[in-house]
């Protein structure tokens, strides 16, 4: 079945640098949109970035430009690239995947998720 293993998180610092990996399973990464969503404590999951099947990128605003969405396609695996991170930036953070049209960031448009990664960043 279609799986999603996600990894990288940790706990560092505020400025620092993170770089998340979401690996998939029976499915090509070519194929689909694909997203990075977290969820803070008492807060709803929203979205971060997603990135289509033609490697069109989407960006959540509060994110700027410290975030970067990629895939590698030979190696099924997406990729979040975390830059000057803040301690607003703490949650768990999740990849999901859609085969549907289009590739919005609302977590609500996605169908398959992974179990989430830690990332805190202290002050």
């Amino acid at each position: 079945q279609v799986q999603l293993v996600e990894s990288g998180g940790a706990s560092v610092q505020a400025g620092g640098y993170l770089k998340l990996s979401c690996v998939a399973s029976r499915f090509s990464t070519n194929s689909a949109c694909m997203g990075w969503f977290r969820q803070s404590a008492g807060k709803k999951r929203e979205g971060v970035a997603s990135v289509g099947s033609d490697g069109t990128t989407t960006y959540a605003d509060s994110v700027n430009d410290r975030i970067t969405i990629s895939k590698d396609n030979t190696k099924n695996t997406l990729y979040l690239e975390m830059n000057r991170l803040n301690p607003e930036d703490t949650g768990m953070y999740y990849c999901a995947v859609r085969w549907t049209r289009g590739c919005p960031i609302w977590p609500e448009y996605f169908t398959i998720w992974g179990q989430g990664t830690q990332v805190t960043v202290s002050s």
